[in-house]
């Protein structure tokens, strides 16, 4: 740690901590997803990762002895594919090894296949209490341009079984901006979706990423306008049914918004478990802040969870705590207060007025009454945004830009 580091960042607490968990196996890698996922060859090893799952976990705690966990998500990956001996064996490991608040959100994401939906009644028994179903559309032939394994018949059914094992805490995944996808098409399936009144609904574009098969092989998708008009009719129709957005992709019903993912936004800690996991935590005793990264490779984490080996860990270098804070927290509508910045990267926000007045100035940022909050405007041209604080000439001990800037990251996707 550098004296530049330990004179320029100082907690006076630390943020509150979830648990992150990868499960890394899915039926079929579908051809838009650039997630940590490996498709299911054979029988999964449930029993050898649930047990190095829980290592990792043992091998995390005396970084954050004393701590609650306020939160779990479960993701992938198809967590769903994994038996509900084994999720309830694994949080009763997560019990055991840690202080879970009693009112902890547990997350866990599923498919809407029909085997995945009928082991939904035992994972609520486990102590799953929030659950997240990938439904992407209830359109059959976009499901099938998608590369999605399951039907509409089979989403629909899931929503059902979900209700019907006592899930009262529901988000539905829900995309636009698909192949071929007509205005028409992008409100039938948003006006499908809110006929179950889920509590919350993660509505985001397709976006094509590297390294995926739509990268390679472009799909036709509709054109800005086209997506802009999805984007606007959508959030017209969300808003007359009850919905507020309360982040670039995520939108809930009042006080449902998804608690663990909220920790994310607002730069709070975690710790990140399995095959690819990434984590985050803060130290109070040496003013540091760390991220660490598991080994991507199924084979290659559960080789290495018994031996106690990390992917990689860095320290996030002072001047990169403001920007890291600004790229998570302006994606959220209600901003942020001036004293959660404080607390949370330990550092003042001095440095970063200029950009913040830019912000102001451009109509992207309002600044009032302690708080930071991204305009409409601001929300809409979030890049915009961003790159000020980006670009921004910090003057003060310590915050020359270093070289893990590059490897800044929003770690999920609204869920």
């Amino acid at each position: 740690m550098s004296g530049e580091i330990a004179s320029g960042r100082s907690f006076t607490e630390l943020p509150p901590l979830g648990l992150y968990i990868h499960l890394p196996w899915c039926v079929k890698k579908c051809p838009y997803c650039d997630f940590n996922s490996h498709e299911a060859k054979a029988d999964l090893p449930e029993k050898a990762y649930i047990n190095a799952l829980l290592d990792d976990l043992a091998f995390e705690m005396p970084l954050v002895w004393g701590r609650t966990f306020s939160s779990v998500f479960i993701g992938g990956g198809t967590p769903s594919l994994f038996s509900a001996t084994a999720i309830n064996d694994f949080l009763s490991g997560v019990r055991a090894l840690t202080a879970l608040s009693p009112n902890a959100e547990v997350t866990m994401e599923a498919n809407p296949g029909a085997l995945d939906a009928a082991r939904f009644h035992e994972y609520k028994s486990a102590g799953v209490n929030r659950l997240s179903i990938g439904v992407q559309s209830f359109n059959d032939i976009q499901l099938k341009q998608l590369g999605r394994v399951h039907d509409a018949a089979e989403a629909h059914r899931a929503i059902e079984v979900a209700r019907s094992a006592g899930f009262d805490n529901l988000n539905l995944d829900l995309m636009f901006g698909l192949p071929q996808q007509s205005l028409a098409d992008a409100l039938q399936d948003l006006n499908t979706a809110l006929t179950h009144q889920p509590e919350h609904l993660s509505y985001y574009e397709l976006t094509i990423e590297p390294n995926t098969r739509f990268a390679k092989f472009p799909p036709k998708v509709p054109n800005d306008d086209i997506r802009w008009d999805m984007q606007c009719g959508a959030h017209e129709l969300m808003m007359k049914h009850g919905f507020s957005r309360y982040e670039v992709s995520a939108w809930s019903q009042p006080g449902r918004q998804s608690q663990h993912n909220m920790n994310y936004w607002l730069f709070g800690d975690y710790v990140g478990i399995g095959a690819g996991a990434h984590g985050k935590i803060s130290f109070a005793d040496s003013n540091r802040i760390l991220r660490r990264w598991k080994h991507k490779h199924p084979t290659t984490w559960m080789a290495a969870a018994g031996a106690q080996k990390l992917g990689g860990e860095h320290e996030i270098a002072l001047a990169d705590t403001g920007l890291e804070f600004m790229m998570n927290a302006l994606r959220l509508t209600s901003g942020f207060s001036l004293t959660d910045f404080a607390t949370r990267t330990g550092t003042s926000i001095q440095p970063w007025l200029g950009a913040i007045q830019q912000g102001t100035e451009k109509g992207l940022l309002v600044r009032a009454a302690g708080k930071l909050q991204p305009t409409k405007r601001g929300i809409e041209m979030l890049n915009e945004l961003l790159e000020l604080f980006m670009t921004a000439d910090l003057d003060g001990p310590g915050l020359n830009r270093s070289s893990t800037e590059s490897r800044i990251t929003i770690p999920i996707k609204p869920a």
